[in-house]
């Protein structure tokens, strides 16, 4: 806030409130204070004339709070640049496969779905299974034992019974063994990106293929 206490309120003058009330405004613009300003040194008294550290403080502050303005706007014009830029990169994935923690996977005429889990620790049985849309375990990958890491997957289309599974969305899981016990790990599916957009609070959401919209930000790796 700039002070007041120093303006002058001789014949002819006005004060800050004065001149914001007549204009109707809420803020002094920058115009209004170099005016104002120059009331002061014209109109000051001669034996206590403004100390220089009064006027340095009151440009100051004023100097603060229109670069903070300034600042705001610049702020707000890069964020919005930043996320065009984004939006125009992300569009580049349309058609390419990325690999998400979707637990969904689309299985195409004669074709497959593919997927990775992240074990925290050796484990001595890694299993996957695919689900049919009532929850039914069709078909169970063994991956038997694997060491800490990425592990990789494949289904082919087969179900237990050896018939190829109609095109659709699977339910994709996995669990592995630690010392004696069975835990349910997470399960990455490799997905296609058919778009990209735009979300209400600026973010990039891509819609994937079997599963779709999925925020940008969960996306693990781009295949």
């Amino acid at each position: 806030m700039i002070d007041t206490s120093n303006t002058v309120q001789g014949p002819g003058l006005r004060s800050i409130q004065d001149l914001n009330k007549e204009e109707g405004r809420k803020e002094l613009g920058q115009e209004d204070f170099l005016k104002l300003m120059t009331t002061q040194l014209q109109n000051q008294d001669p034996m206590k004339p403004m100390e220089n550290g009064d006027f340095l403080s009151q440009i100051a502050q004023f100097s603060t709070v229109t670069g903070i303005g300034d600042l705001q706007k610049s702020f707000e014009s890069l964020s919005e640049s930043l996320v065009s830029n984004q939006a125009l990169q992300a569009a580049t994935l349309v058609g390419r496969k990325v690999l998400a923690p979707t637990g969904t996977g689309l299985l195409e005429q004669g074709g497959s779905i593919q997927g990775s889990v992240e074990l925290p620790s050796a484990s001595s049985s890694v299993v996957v299974n695919i689900y049919d849309g009532a929850g039914q375990v069709i078909r169970r990958l063994d991956l038997g034992s694997q060491a800490a890491g990425p592990v990789s997957f494949q289904w082919d289309g087969l179900m237990d019974d050896g018939q190829y599974a109609p095109p659709g969305s699977y339910l994709v899981g996995a669990e592995a063994g630690f010392d004696g016990r069975t835990e349910a790990i997470e399960t990455l599916i490799a997905s296609e990106v058919r778009s990209v957009t735009v979300g209400n609070g600026g973010g990039l959401l891509l819609d994937l293929a079997g599963s779709g919209p999925l925020e940008f930000s969960r996306v693990r790796q781009i295949l």
